[in-house]
């Protein structure tokens, strides 16, 4: 397992015994903390806490909460070996951060450490003392219970800023913009689209947008008309014209990338906590009208969504898509890096590193 869940993280922590208190890692602070109770799979976890110095007693202590939302953010962050900091990770959201970190110390595959600083003043490299860090290791836990500092003596971290994507100003068109749909989720589908279409023109690919999404105006252009996007199935893409189903099939799927007229790399579908199962329908019935075809069929969706994605692209009838997961994260992270840097010779198995196979994780 390379990543992690927020499931995961419910379940090690699970494991702790709840009429234990818990330091947190930092010694200096005087704070103790209680597991309360655990919500399965993904949380939440209710804590309670207390600060013996300051007169607080077990029995006055009040309920707070450890959210799902937060833990699949924390959850998101880590590698195997990878040290990360907690702080930074939340910044000054979420009031039990420093919590949900002591506890997770507590369980065998997380350990704390303090890894050299890269500082940079003027051109000059000094190598500080680091600040506190959590790093997983899957492959070397150590007792339940108890925190244990890992050794970085030779590890050193250079701290970037964190990557943002900014998205300008979205228009949706009316006919989309109805009570039945929530319009948060139909801006975030349309931010989703916008990314992918940026990611395809880097990769010298031509974009196909649904149909009924060709209306959305993006930096006061009709995303049906940015560079890069086809207009037509019918007459602009030679690969898909010789078959009608599959024209019919393909005007809806939210995303399709189109290379040299030969090509399809990937067929896309942006999917929300409402649903997986539609998009893999959409692309099943393209693949039934396609003759066999290399391809990747690919399911993009909130992190959080990812077990979602995973158990329904598993169910037989969509298991000849071998789809893929394409996390927002990902997708975000790969679109801000060719907004950055102008990449060149990037081949397309540079898109496999960024997504997930889901038959290949089943197996």
């Amino acid at each position: 397992m390379s990543r992690l869940t927020a499931a995961n993280l419910v379940h090690e922590i699970g494991r702790l015994p709840k009429n234990q208190v818990y330091n947190y890692v930092y010694s200096k602070t005087p704070t103790l903390v209680k597991i309360v109770e655990i919500v399965y799979p993904e949380g939440p976890i209710i804590i309670s806490r207390i600060r013996p110095s300051a007169g607080q007693t077990w029995d006055k202590a009040k309920n707070e909460s450890i959210s799902t939302q937060m833990l699949w953010r924390l959850a998101n962050a880590f590698f195997p070996n990878h040290p990360i900091n907690v702080e930074r990770i939340f910044g000054s959201s979420y009031n039990t951060r420093s919590a949900l970190e002591a506890l997770l110390v507590h369980t065998p595959q997380f350990y704390f450490c303090y890894p050299g600083r890269i500082e940079s003043i003027s051109s000059t490299n000094k190598i500080k003392k680091g600040h506190k860090h959590i790093m997983w290791c899957p492959d070397n836990p150590h007792a339940p219970n108890v925190m244990v500092c890992a050794e970085t003596e030779n590890m050193v971290i250079s701290e970037v800023p964190n990557t943002e994507v900014i998205y300008d100003a979205l228009v949706l068109p009316k006919e989309i913009n109805t009570p039945e749909l929530d319009i948060e989720i139909k801006r975030r589908h349309s931010q989703m689209q916008i990314a992918l279409i940026e990611i395809g023109r880097h990769l010298g690919f031509r974009t196909w947008v649904a149909q009924n999404d060709k209306g959305i105006v993006y930096k006061n252009q009709k995303i049906g008309e940015m560079n890069g996007v086809i207009a037509s199935l019918r007459d602009d893409e030679n690969l898909i014209t010789s078959f009608r189903e599959a024209q019919r099939a393909a005007l809806l799927i939210d995303c399709i990338w189109f290379k040299n007229g030969k090509l399809m790399p990937a067929v896309i579908e942006v999917e929300h906590s409402t649903g997986v199962t539609s998009g893999l329908t959409r692309m099943k019935g393209l693949q039934d009208a396609l003759p066999p075809f290399p391809t990747r069929y690919v399911i993009v969706a909130a992190d959080e969504d990812r077990e979602k994605v995973f158990k329904e692209a598993s169910r037989p009838q969509f298991q000849s898509l071998n789809t893929r997961f394409f996390s927002y994260s990902a997708v975000e992270e790969m679109y801000a890096l060719f907004k950055r840097r102008n990449l060149k010779g990037i081949t397309e198995e540079f898109l496999d590193s960024y997504m997930e196979p889901v038959l290949q994780q089943l197996a």
